[in-house]
């Protein structure tokens, strides 16, 4: 049997509950996932306790958005199997902030362009530890001024630098981010490299072995870069996992639970790197 390592629930922004995720993996005969929420633990946490009852182990994870200073590109970390989660409460909560503060002003720019409310937003980031796009895109559908999240609407407000409502994020460096889950006891893989163009991050964090892994299955990898990314695993004995980067409906393609999985000797492998870290 084979995981799913990257699912997101409301929590943070998915769509889909934190029991629902684990159910939906359980139906589809997957006995392993790990919730990986933006910038928080929680939704691992009580997923957990959601997979004891249900026999799905669910390991705990959180993914981090970070900032390659070499390039300036956006780079994700996946930590996982994270023994002090509590040591990087101030990171996920610095994080937080910068993303809410960004969200608030462009929550302002959209309500000049459509006559919703802030209130019906919130609403449909209730349960959310941030507001994301996503919910502000569900409104305006809901509103009647989008057909879809990821419509022609979603890139004329949020294409990056140009969108009519877009606002950055400062998220940390993130040389210090994989510095901070290695302390906290985590391991440190980086996500889907080839969204961010982060194949040069890959090869220098993998020569200086500052992670432990690389997200290998994805479903947004571009030709070859599996085998790329496989390859570049092996050389530095890197673990290679995958996972679906699941989000119920805010995703811009049909991925159910499963659509990318990580082979059994590979979670094997994860557990041994995080037993090699804690010595």
């Amino acid at each position: 049997m084979a995981a799913d390592l990257h699912c997101h629930t409301k929590m943070s922004d998915g769509s889909v509950g934190i029991d629902e995720v684990v159910l939906l993996a359980k139906t589809h005969g997957i006995p392993t996932i790990a919730v990986t929420d933006h910038d928080t633990f929680a939704g691992s946490m009580r997923a957990k306790i959601f997979g004891d009852r249900h026999g799905v182990e669910v390991l705990s994870g959180a993914e981090f958005s970070t900032v390659d200073p070499a390039t300036g590109r956006k780079a994700h970390i996946l930590c996982y199997l994270c023994d002090n989660t509590d040591r990087l409460e101030g990171l996920c909560k610095r994080i937080s902030d910068r993303r809410r503060r960004a969200s608030c002003i462009m929550i302002q720019k959209v309500m000049r362009l459509y006559p919703i409310t802030a209130e019906m937003i919130m609403r449909r980031a209730q349960g959310s530890t941030n507001i994301y796009k996503q919910h502000i895109m569900h409104a305006l559908v809901d509103a009647g001024y989008a057909s879809d999240i990821f419509g022609e609407t979603y890139y004329k407000l949020f294409n990056s630098k140009v969108g009519l409502a877009y606002y950055p994020v400062r998220y940390p460096d993130v040389h210090d981010v994989i510095r901070q889950v290695h302390e906290a006891g985590g391991v440190a893989v980086l996500a889907h490299p080839g969204e961010y163009d982060s194949y040069d991050l890959l090869e220098q964090l993998a020569r200086d072995h500052e992670i432990e892994g690389v997200e290998v299955w994805h479903p947004r990898n571009k030709p070859g870069d599996e085998e790329r990314f496989m390859a570049t695993a092996k050389k530095y004995s890197l673990v290679m996992t995958g996972g679906t980067d699941f989000h119920g409906m805010y995703t811009k393609n049909k991925t159910p639970i499963g659509t990318c999985l990580t082979p059994d000797e590979q979670i094997n492998e994860l557990k041994k790197a995080k037993v090699k870290l804690s010595k």
